[in-house]
């Protein structure tokens, strides 16, 4: 009876390894997406993702053929996996996600692609160009119960979400009364953008505007975020056109104001820097905090700076986010990529450009 036993309780042991095996596998198998255009340079990180192994590309969706070769031969893909569009593509594939890397104008398009078939989507920043577009998003999300999720590079940096937590968690500085967020370069052209960014980046219409919309859009996601949310009640900005040889089309400068009830926020958005800076300044009744990059931050009493020790995030880039939102492990609307808030800043940009063109305060 006790080699019998002991051959039970082995094979229960077996059979309880080879689930937890496969428990683990599906537990970190990485994500099945399919891709949205090939022709924002931010696409190439998703590559280095693909090369690394830490997510499988099932279809590409890109009408240029000239950057469809290029990308073939750069990143060895194969022909199978290359479509024109993005419904032909749906055709063919079952993705866990779409990955949009393409014009900012052509997030709808992509989004009422997928959303009838149940597919969420994470659009590279901002989530539209227009607020026609982003309500009829809102009208999509709502319709089939899809995620579509903003990626922004200062989500994922320790020191905001530091940042976050001291101001909204342990309220370190008290309530808040000014907010400043510098995001800006040297300009698209001068930091090397390819020419197929460089078409629809600089132009109006394919992304709404300059710097305005290219940088504007990370300081109003982020100050949305910090205020939990909130719409401010006014909006005020003002458009530079420094470069007209360079940037014939769009503006290359932009500050634009944004009043809350106690709060001030100021956005600094520029292709005019002589180096590239994302950083945030929150000052608050009691200190102020300095967030100077990724994984730096400072802060403020009325006696001296000193650095604060940054805490890693939990999710180290747009992929891990997204996996844990389609697991349904987020729950909140108020977040630097949710779609709640990305309604907000679409509200904010939209505005921005209104003032900037008409010299006047935009109330919301």
């Amino acid at each position: 009876m006790k080699n019998n036993y002991t051959l039970v309780h082995y094979k229960f042991l077996f059979v309880l390894c080879c689930f937890l095996c496969v428990a683990f596998t599906a537990f970190t198998q990485p994500l099945k997406v399919g891709v949205a255009g090939l022709n924002h340079d931010h696409a190439y990180g998703l590559m280095q993702q693909y090369k690394n192994g830490e997510v499988i590309i099932l279809g590409i969706a890109e009408p240029n053929q000239d950057l469809v070769q290029r990308y073939k031969i750069k990143y060895q893909l194969p022909d199978s996996i290359f479509y024109k569009t993005v419904p032909e593509m749906l055709n063919h594939i079952k993705p866990d996600a779409i990955l949009a890397y393409n014009t900012i104008a052509d997030h709808l398009a992509v989004v009422e692609a997928c959303a009838p078939k149940g597919i969420s989507v994470m659009v590279e920043k901002p989530l539209a160009t227009t607020l026609q577009q982003a309500q009829r998003m809102a009208a999509l999300v709502k319709q089939y119960h899809i995620q579509l999720l903003t990626n922004y590079e200062t989500t994922w940096y320790p020191s905001n979400q530091q940042v976050y937590a001291m101001v909204n968690d342990a309220h370190t500085i008290g309530n808040v009364r000014k907010m400043i967020v510098h995001d800006g370069h040297q300009g698209p052209i001068e930091i090397g953008c390819s020419k197929d960014f460089l078409q629809w980046l600089t132009d109006p219409v394919k992304n709404g505007g300059g710097a305005i919309m290219d940088f504007g859009c990370y300081g109003a996601d982020l100050m949305t975020w910090m205020m939990n949310g909130q719409t401010p009640i006014a909006v005020t900005a003002i458009a530079k056109h420094i470069k007209p040889n360079m940037y014939p089309k769009v503006d290359d400068d932009a500050t634009i104001l944004l009043e809350y009830p106690q709060t001030t926020g100021i956005i600094e958005a520029s292709w005019n820097w002589p180096f590239g800076i994302k950083d945030m300044e929150v000052f608050g009744e009691k200190g102020y905090l300095h967030a100077l990059n990724n994984n730096t931050l400072e802060e403020r009493d009325s006696t001296a700076y000193f650095k604060v020790d940054v805490k890693p995030y939990i999710y180290k880039d747009n992929l891990a986010y997204l996996a844990a939102a389609l697991k349904g492990e987020i729950h909140t609307s108020n977040d630097p990529s949710s779609f709640e808030n990305n309604l907000i800043v679409v509200r904010i940009l939209d505005a921005a450009r209104e003032s900037a063109k008409t010299g006047k305060r935009i109330v919301l």
